[in-house]
């Protein structure tokens, strides 16, 4: 903490010192907000303590093992090389623990908390708010029976006025090439594809020669437990399937700017929102 700081810090009381020190931390500068803009991704190393992505860890690793509702399981997805049904073998192989911010006070804490809230009232503006009709899950990609995921906007089956939400990703663990971590393509949330360029469930077809050069400019995104990466919902992005030994567990909740509304009738508006503040 700088001199400034410091003699602000002494002058307050010791809780609204340690908030106003905190907000001072987290604040984005202004090479971050352009990298966002310009990359469409950004890494907030160490944004999460080791002792909560834990408590998390535990909670979800509880939750999966007593099969805790509500879940989408790996089957559910109906991506290549997933079980065909929930009856099939590995069919209750979860992929995601839904609705996270209901779950459990601690994730919902997270999801709105400061070190969050910071850096999207930056990137979103005042009044940005939590969508739980999207992602809002803690990811959970077991060793067995995982799936990759194709390279999607995820944009391609939300309803909002515009496609700019920023969703923000915090790893439980450490997440690599190996055990599946995400892979983005720098700037993509720029392109105009055309719909020749996607296959009928919106995902980039890698057999359109059009296509090549962009998949080529593909990058994996490694991330160290408590780093949070924030991406662009128009951003293209993948995942590989995990072939380590350990389940990987990731927390993802999506937010959007104030004046960025749900379309009525859609799923995106589907369940209510929560303000940052």
């Amino acid at each position: 903490m700088d001199r400034q700081h410091s003699q602000v810090c002494h002058t307050l009381p010791l809780r609204l010192s340690l908030v106003f020190y905190k907000a001072i931390v987290n604040m984005l500068s202004s090479l971050q907000i352009q990298t966002f803009q310009d990359q469409g991704y950004l890494i907030l190393p160490g944004l999460a303590g080791s002792d909560f992505c834990e408590q998390v860890l535990a909670y979800a690793q509880q939750a999966v093992q007593q099969q805790s509702q509500p879940i989408e399981y790996e089957a559910d997805t109906r991506y290549p090389g997933a079980p065909a049904s929930r009856d099939a073998e590995g069919g209750l192989t979860s992929r995601r623990l839904l609705q996270a911010y209901a779950r459990d006070p601690l994730l919902a804490e997270w999801a709105t908390g400061a070190a969050l809230s910071q850096p999207l009232l930056q990137l979103l503006g005042d009044g940005a708010l939590l969508s739980q009709a999207h992602h809002n899950c803690i990811m959970t990609k077991q060793p067995q029976y995982s799936t990759a995921t194709g390279w999607h906007r995820d944009s391609r089956y939300w309803g909002f006025a515009r496609a700019e939400l920023v969703s923000a990703w915090l790893a439980l663990r450490n997440e690599t090439i190996q055990n599946g971590c995400l892979l983005v393509i720098p700037a993509s949330h720029r392109w105009q594809v055309q719909p020749e360029q996607l296959d009928t469930a919106q995902f980039l077809r890698s057999d359109v020669e059009q296509n090549q050069a962009l998949l080529a400019q593909a990058v994996p995104v490694p991330l160290q437990q408590g780093d949070v990466l924030l991406f662009h919902s128009n951003l293209f992005h993948a995942a590989g399937k995990n072939h380590t030994a350990q389940t990987k567990f990731s927390m993802v909740f999506t937010y959007r700017a104030a004046d960025n509304p749900p379309q009525a009738g859609s799923r995106s508006a589907s369940l209510p929102e929560i303000t940052l503040v």
